[in-house]
C-alpha cells in the first residue's frame, strides 16, 4: 500500500509540477490553461494506460472542484463593478439558459436527428458558461468593467438552474409539469441565494469579531464559510452553487482582516481544483470515441455558438439597453469549459441511453470552440470597440485591524495600466486621517514625502483611521482609474451624470 502511495504521490506531483508551467505557456497563446490540462489527462491516460472510468466519482469529485472554484470567483467580485450589471447577469442566467436550451433542443431534434431527450440533455449541459474559462480568460484582458462584470456573474450565477435541469432531465423518472418543474427550481434558486447571503453576512461578523490567533487561520475559515453555504442549500434541497456565489460575493466585499491572503488562498485552491478536475476528466475520456464524435459536436457548437447563444442574449439583454456590439462580444465570449463537462457525467452516471456519445459530443465541443473563442476574444473585442486601454488591472488592498487605535494598515501595489503611476504622493488627496508612511519600491522601502512619485511595481503601506478607510479606499481606487484628475470625475472615479 505504500508503495502504491508513493507512486501515487510521484504521479501526482509531476502532474501537478507540469500543470503549473503549463500556465506560462498557455497564457502566451492566449487559451485557458484547461485545454492543456484536459490533454495531460487524455495523454495519461491514452499513452501511459492510466484509465479511469469512473463516471459517479468524476462527478462528485467535479463538484467539489466546482464549489471551490466558483467561491473563488465570488469572493474576487467587486460588488461595485456587480451592482450595476445584476439584473443583466441574472437574467441571463435564467431566461439566457431557457433560451439557449430551446434553441438547441429544437435545432437539434429536427436538423440534426436527435430524439427529443437527448437534444435537451445536450441543449442543458452547453448553455452553462464556465467560470474557471471565463476568470482566466476575462481578466487577461483590457475590457470595459460592464462587459467583465456581466460575464463573471453570469458564468457564476448559471450553473445553478443547468445543473437543475440536466439532474431533471437525467432522472429514470422523467420529467413532471412543467409549471411544478419550474416551482421546483425557483424555490431552488431562491432559497440557495438566502443561504449564501446568510451565511456571508453571519461568517462576516464572526470573522471580524473572532480575533484568531494566526493569519493563516482567516483564509481557512473564509473558504470554510462558502463550502457551508453550499452544503446547508444543497440539505435543504435549495442550489448549493448559487449559495456558494452569493457567499462569496458577501466575504469578498466585506472588510476582513487579512483579505489579500484570503484571495490568495482562495486563488491556489481553485488552480488546484482546475487542474486536478480537467486531468481527471481527460483521463475519463476515450480517444477513438472523441474522433466519431467530431462531426455532431462541431455541428452542435455551430448552433450553439452562432444560434442558442446570441439569441439568448439578444432576449436577455435588449431590455437593459446593452449595445448591439456589446451583445455580440457577450456572445462570443461566452466560453464553455469543465462545467459542462462535468454535467455531462450525470447522465453517464444515471445510465441515461446514449450518454456516452453525449459525453463525447461536450468534451470535443468544449476543445474546439474554446480554443477558437478564447484565442480570437482580443481580436473580437478590438474589433468591435469593447476594450479599454485606459482601464487599470484590478488594485488589490490588503487589510490588516489595529483594534486598539481604531485604525487600520492598507496595503497595495501599483498595477500594471494603473493612474497610481506617476501621481505625487500630494495628489493623492486621501481623506483627512489616511496617510501613506511607507514605500517599498525595488526591494528597499522608505518614508515618503508629499513630494514622492509613485511608480509602477511600488507597494504602499497606509494607516487610515475606521471613520474614513472606506472613503481612502475608494479613492485610491478612483486615482488608479483615471490618474491624478480623478477628483474632476467624483469620490468613485465615474464623471458626474454617468
Amino acid at each position: 500500500m505504500i508503495a502504491h502511495l508513493d507512486m501515487a504521490l510521484l504521479i501526482g506531483a509531476a502532474v501537478l509540477l507540469v500543470a503549473v508551467a503549463a500556465v506560462r505557456w498557455s497564457t502566451r497563446l492566449g487559451v485557458p490553461s484547461l485545454l492543456v490540462y484536459l490533454a495531460i489527462g487524455v495523454v495519461l491516460g491514452s499513452v501511459f494506460g492510466l484509465r479511469f472510468d469512473d463516471a459517479e466519482l468524476v462527478r462528485l469529485l467535479g463538484t467539489c472542484a466546482l464549489v471551490l472554484i466558483i467561491a473563488e470567483g465570488g469572493l474576487t467580485a467587486r460588488w461595485t463593478t456587480l451592482r450595476p450589471v445584476l439584473g443583466l447577469a441574472a437574467t441571463l442566467a435564467t431566461l439566457g439558459v431557457l433560451v439557449s436550451v430551446v434553441m438547441v433542443t429544437v435545432v437539434g431534434h429536427f436538423l440534426l436527428g436527435w430524439d427529443w431527450r437527448t437534444a435537451a440533455l445536450i441543449g442543458a449541459v452547453l448553455s452553462s458558461t464556465d467560470a474557471a474559462a471565463v476568470f482566466s480568460t476575462l481578466r487577461r484582458l483590457r475590457l470595459r468593467p460592464r462587459l467583465v462584470a456581466t460575464l463573471e456573474a453570469e458564468s457564476g450565477m448559471n450553473d445553478a438552474p443547468v445543473v437543475l435541469l440536466v439532474i431533471l432531465l437525467s432522472s429514470p423518472a422523467g420529467i413532471g409539469p412543467w409549471w411544478q418543474e419550474a416551482l421546483f427550481i425557483a424555490y431552488e434558486l431562491a432559497v440557495g441565494a438566502v443561504i449564501g447571503l446568510l451565511v456571508g453576512v453571519v461568517g462576516r461578523e464572526l470573522m471580524r469579531r473572532a480575533a484568531l490567533p494566526a493569519a493563516g487561520l482567516y483564509p481557512l475559515a473564509a473558504v470554510g464559510l462558502t463550502v457551508l453555504a453550499y452544503a446547508g442549500g444543497a440539505v435543504v434541497h435549495a442550489s448549493g452553487f448559487l449559495a456558494v456565489y452569493a457567499a462569496g460575493v458577501v466575504l469578498g466585499n466585506s472588510r476582513l482582516p487579512h483579505r489579500q491572503a484570503i484571495l490568495g488562498f482562495a486563488d491556489g485552491l481553485a488552480w488546484l481544483s482546475q487542474i486536478g478536475l480537467f486531468v481527471l476528466l481527460g483521463l475519463l475520456v476515450s480517444p477513438p470515441g472523441l474522433v466519431q464524435m467530431l462531426v455532431p459536436a462541431v455541428l452542435a457548437g455551430v448552433v450553439l455558438t452562432f444560434v442558442a447563444r446570441p439569441m439568448s442574449v439578444l432576449a436577455s439583454a435588449t431590455p437593459f439597453g446593452v449595445g448591439w456590439r456589446e451583445q455580440l462580444f457577450l456572445s462570443w465570449a461566452g466560453l464553455r469549459g469543465a462545467v459542462p463537462i462535468v454535467l455531462a457525467t450525470i447522465p453517464l452516471a444515471q445510465g441515461v441511453p446514449g450518454a456516452e456519445a453525449l459525453f463525447n459530443i461536450v468534451f470535443v465541443l468544449v476543445v474546439v470552440f474554446t480554443m477558437v473563442q478564447a484565442g480570437t476574444l482580443p481580436a473580437v473585442a478590438v474589433r468591435l470597440g469593447v476594450t479599454a486601454p485606459g482601464e487599470a488591472t484590478e488594485l488589490r488592498v490588503e487589510t490588516a485591524p489595529l483594534d486598539r487605535m481604531h485604525a487600520e494598515l492598507l496595503q497595495i501595489e501599483v498595477p500594471p495600466g494603473s493612474g497610481l503611476a506617476g501621481v505625487h504622493l500630494d495628489e493623492l488627496r486621501l481623506p483627512v486621517g489616511a496617510s501613506v508612511t511607507l514605500v517599498l519600491r525595488d526591494g528597499a522601502g522608505f518614508v515618503p514625502d508629499r513630494d514622492t512619485r509613485l511608480r509602477m511595481g511600488d507597494s504602499l503601506l497606509i494607516v487610515a483611521t475606521e471613520s474614513v478607510r472606506d472613503e481612502a479606499e475608494r479613492r485610491l481606487r478612483a486615482v488608479s482609474r483615471r490618474g491624478r484628475l480623478a477628483h474632476w470625475f467624483g469620490e468613485d472615479g465615474r464623471e458626474h451624470g454617468d
